[in-house]
């Protein structure tokens, strides 16, 4: 056939535009990223929000955009302040230098008010100009805060009034935050004694002032910007209790980022190899356009202004290998229509065809899976929920779409008329139609009676689900519970204190005990520089500063701190547990209309078998159940869904295509066939997911182990699932309950009145 040289230089001026695109552009991207706290540093702080009166009604946008005032005061860039429910509020600073006095300017309600000794209110901050309150100096140079005064008559009755009370009580004292019962003589009396007290200033007040108005005392610069910044952020009249926080050092973050972001790299080099070696010439088109999904994956991120965080990172991996499973389903579909004969044009036609309702659906459950846990989780399952939705779109586009178009535009050209080896295929496979020969090759595997195969294998599911049972009952009994639950789940304090070089896990333990903390924390090294130390005890915002400074003066790295109250903890359990039946629920909802209710049930029980797989082995290694756990499970939930739905789009075919009477054998032969000609695809496409996720294993940051560890089983249990217990669950349900006969459609027989003749009656 005639080559179509026009179709071939499109062709090349995509892949030309594709690359031009990446390197011109790629440095810009990379630098409007929005790093999360994991991979820049910094802190997040859950608060639970409370008004100060208690007949007042909660205003959360109000809080929310106070806070967003008093960050502006810290310069952060991208702050993260997000309501969550009724009367929560997260708020994540990345690459914030100063977290002690972030964290204290965030807390306080700053309700300014002015009194006199007797603690009786003179006025409130409504005396203040709006946005009155500025850093000066007075004439020795010290930091003072400048007061711009709305009205100064009332001002001048205020301090005329305290001018002629007797000398030594005639002082005006400027108080932060007061509450009831605090005293002006009680705090003195800590002044005295060389402490902090609860107000801000005392000064002296001789004769009226109509004028503007300073607060002095014993500031640094940072403490009068940061108490001016406060002032002009308006009162707060709420009480904000941190349940929950995050502390990442910026070394620790750095560290994080540059591991993962090696793994993710490797991983992906490794995957445009695997491709190319199995599928050739369509395997380096596939490896190009997963170069145009990354880069429309960061493209889209970077568009969004969305966080990027250590999960995310992860999740985009993963998406690696799940996004070329579009790519592989269509190109065993092409290999298929080779071995029947067909030519490469009509191959690549079909192939496209056939493959497409299996990528859509299985996009779709993983789709579903992401809007889940965007909708309704929080923190760390927010970020890898955005990653995932963003992964679902550019497959679809990206590498369904444009991998179509570029490879029908190399078909269309000629180049490749009869070259099927560069599709993976041998000359001596394909039948010779013209002669009257039929396919003789099927494929690599050999025919297997899977269904046999699946009776052993699901006693083998029951056997290894036992024994993890026996160990979390085990471990129930002598009191550590069934899993170890991470402090995400259980409340607690974990610390993670690194070094720059090799530390040494007994001194960090030394230096606990010295702390006052023998015996209540659990020590783990991580590599060679990081520790993580974990307590089931909340430790405050004071605990912390001793335990971090001391830290910092051993290591001069200050050590990053998780604190989870126990209210949290119940929170995220049962927040866990409706994210998991919320998914299952969804997805058998979706199966069920696009194909079966039995092929939803057969779904969702392997589901459940790939989840407990995974919390059963937790159980017997004793690894951390954790938030990130969550994401993990919803994720696999997705993927495995992923594979069943390719398997169940062949049966679905064969059994419709199938013209003998149905029962038990003709079932179980329809399930081996379905197996052997997806078996290839669904083991192909898991190896490419799960090269980037051993690369992570091997080389990624051990802040996500637990992240990957848990990817990896659920991965194979995933794959194990999809190709032995659902399709023989769907099996057993065929087998017991028949279906229904299809109703033959009557026409109403039409009565003609006459019969029409042309050029007689017409």
């Amino acid at each position: 056939m005639k080559r179509n040289n026009k179709n071939l230089f499109i062709l090349f001026a995509i892949v030309v535009l594709i690359f031009t695109m990446v390197i011109t552009s790629y440095k810009s991207i990379l630098s409007n990223l929005t790093l999360g706290i994991d991979l820049k540093g910094g802190f997040e702080i859950l608060y639970e929000v409370e008004p100060l009166n208690k007949d007042a009604t909660l205003d959360m946008s109000a809080v929310a955009n106070s806070l967003r005032k008093r960050v502006d005061i810290l310069g952060v860039s991208e702050p993260q302040i997000i309501i969550e429910g009724d009367n929560r509020v997260r708020v994540q600073l990345a690459g914030v230098s100063d977290q002690d006095s972030a964290r204290s300017l965030l807390g306080t309600t700053a309700n300014l008010t002015f009194r006199d000794v007797n603690d009786e209110l003179l006025s409130d901050a409504s005396i203040i100009a709006e946005g009155g309150a500025s850093l000066a100096y007075d004439e020795n140079g010290r930091p003072i805060v400048s007061l711009k005064i709305k009205d100064p008559t009332a001002f001048g009755d205020i301090t005329e009034k305290v001018s002629k009370m007797p000398a030594g009580d005639n002082l005006m004292v400027i108080w932060l935050d007061y509450e009831e019962g605090d005293s002006y003589f009680e705090e003195f009396g800590k002044v005295q004694q060389g402490e902090e007290p609860k107000f801000v200033s005392a000064a002296s007040v001789n004769f009226r002032i109509d004028s503007d108005a300073i607060i002095s005392g014993n500031f640094t610069e940072n403490e009068a910007r940061n108490l001016a910044g406060l002032i002009n952020s308006g009162s707060l009249p709420v009480k904000m209790t941190e349940i929950s926080s995050n502390v990442v050092s910026a070394n620790y973050g750095i560290d994080a980022l540059n591991k993962t972001a090696t793994a993710g790299i490797i991983g992906t080099l490794l995957v445009f190899l695997f491709m190319t070696v199995m599928y050739k010439l369509p395997g380096v088109l596939a490896s190009i356009m997963l170069v145009a999904y990354i880069y429309a994956v960061f493209f889209i991120y970077s568009t969004m202004g969305a966080v990027f965080t250590l999960p995310g990172i992860a999740a985009l991996v993963l998406g690696v290998g799940m996004t070329v499973d579009a790519n592989i389903i269509t190109f065993e579909r092409i290999k298929d229509e080779l071995w029947r004969g067909r030519t490469i044009r009509q191959a690549v036609k079909e192939g496209h065809s056939l493959s497409f309702a299996s990528i859509f659906d299985a996009q779709i459950t993983t789709l579903i899976a992401g809007l889940i846990m965007y909708i309704f989780g929080n923190g760390a399952v927010k970020g890898f929920a955005t990653m995932l939705m963003i992964t679902v779109v550019a497959t679809l586009v990206i590498n369904v779409a444009l991998s179509r178009i570029l490879l029908n535009l190399l078909v269309s050209s000629g180049v490749v008329d009869d070259k099927v080896t560069l599709f993976g295929v041998k000359e001596n496979q394909i039948p010779n139609i013209s002669k009257g020969e039929e396919q003789f090759y099927f494929g690599p595997v050999k025919k297997q009676d899977f269904i046999e195969v699946s009776k052993k294998a699901v006693k083998g599911s029951i056997a290894v689900l036992v024994i993890c049972v026996l160990f979390a009952g085990f471990n129930a009994v002598r009191g550590k519970g069934p899993v170890n639950l991470g402090i995400d789940f259980s409340s607690g304090t974990r610390l993670t204190v690194s070094s720059n070089e090799v530390i040494d896990v007994n001194n960090v333990e030394t230096i606990m005990n010295d702390l006052g903390y023998s015996d209540k924390f659990t020590y783990q090294l991580s590599g060679e520089n990081t520790v993580y130390a974990t307590t089931k005890d909340a430790l405050t915002v004071e605990e912390l500063k001793v335990i971090k400074s001391t830290f910092f003066n051993e290591y001069g790295i200050e050590p990053g701190d998780v604190v989870v109250t126990p209210t949290v903890g119940k929170d995220l359990i049962q927040n866990a547990f409706s994210l998991s039946i919320l998914a299952w629920i969804a997805m058998m909802i979706y199966v069920t209309i696009r194909f079966k209710w039995d092929y939803a049930i057969s779904s969702i029980i392997a589901l459940i078998h790939n989840v407990f797989i995974v919390l059963g082995i937790f159980a017997v290694l004793r690894l951390e159940v954790n938030i990130e756990l969550i994401s993990v499970i919803l994720a696999i939930i997705g993927y495995s869904i992923n594979n069943s739905i390719v398997i169940f789009d062949r049966v679905r075919e064969l059994l419709n295509n199938y013209k003998g009477r149905l029962n038990p054998s003709s079932y179980k032969e329809l399930v081996n066939d379905a197996i052997d000609n997806s078996l290839v695809r669904t083991v192909n496409s898991t190896i490419t997911t799960i090269i980037p996720v051993i690369v992570l294993l091997v080389i990624g940051s051990d802040a996500i182990f637990t992240f990957t560890f848990a990817m990896f089983i659920g991965l194979i249990a995933g794959t194990y699932s999809s190709i032995l217990i659902a399709p023989y669950i769907w099996y057993l349900i065929r087998c017991k309950v028949k279906d229904k006969p299809k109703k033959k459609r009557k026409y109403k027989k039409e009565e003609l009145d006459e019969y029409t003749i042309k050029g007689i009656n017409a």
